[in-house]
This record gives C-alpha cells, structure tokens and sequence, in this order.
C-alpha cells in the first residue's frame, strides 16, 4: 500500500478536504475543518491517526509499525508506518476509525455540512 492508496482510501470519505498548510511533505486531510489524518509523504511514509486511548495503546502493543503519534497529543494519536509491515485491511480500519472519531465530535451544524458534500464534485 502507497502514499497514494492511502490518500485516496481518505478522499473518499464523505466531506474530506486536503491541503498542505504546514510544509510541502505533510499531506494534511479534515472533516468538517477539523484533522483526522496527516500524512507524511516524505522518503520515510507514514500516517498520524486519531485513535481511542485504550486501543491506541493495544496496537502499539501488538504492531511494530504503530508508534505513539509523532508532533502530536500521543494519548490520541497513532502514527502508522507505511513500510507494508502493517496488513492493509488494518490500515483501512484505522482510517476511518481516525474519521468515526473526528466526526463524531463536530458541531451539529458542521455534520451537517459534512452530510451534504458532494464527492463526486472533485
């Protein structure tokens, strides 16, 4: 699994925007303005994720690729290497795990904005 498989695995979620605010390597995706993926196309690829405290530490446990997120709150953040050590169906999870839990947070209006996006318009 690429840097590319990855990002469109996120771009096809429902109401995901991307860009580049912080340098020209860090792939930043959001849902409703709010972060649920970062991911790192530099010579080394990995993916921050948003993850359930407990469960976060369970796969850091069980997967040498999955350390405590990198530049981030390392309760909630995982960070994903992207080296084809990790099984790709446990990648996917993770992402839309990471998307499930920035969502679920977002104000009722901005759900709602999230729910009437158009994917197809990109």
């Amino acid at each position: 699994m690429n840097v590319e498989d990855v990002r469109q695995i996120c771009i096809a979620r429902k109401g995901v925007t991307e860009g580049f605010p912080f340098d020209e390597v860090t792939l930043v995706l959001k849902v409703g303005g709010k972060i649920f993926a970062l991911l790192n196309l530099d010579k080394n690829p990995s993916i921050n994720l948003k993850c359930d405290p407990e469960r976060a530490i369970d796969l850091r446990e069980h997967f040498d690729g999955i350390v405590p997120g990198y530049h981030m709150n390392k309760q909630h953040w995982n960070t994903l290497m992207l080296d084809g050590s990790l099984p790709e169906k446990l990648v996917v999870e993770l992402i839309g795990h990471s998307y499930d839990l920035v969502y679920a947070s977002l104000p009722k209006k901005a759900k709602d904005e999230v729910d009437k996006f158009d994917n197809s318009a990109m």
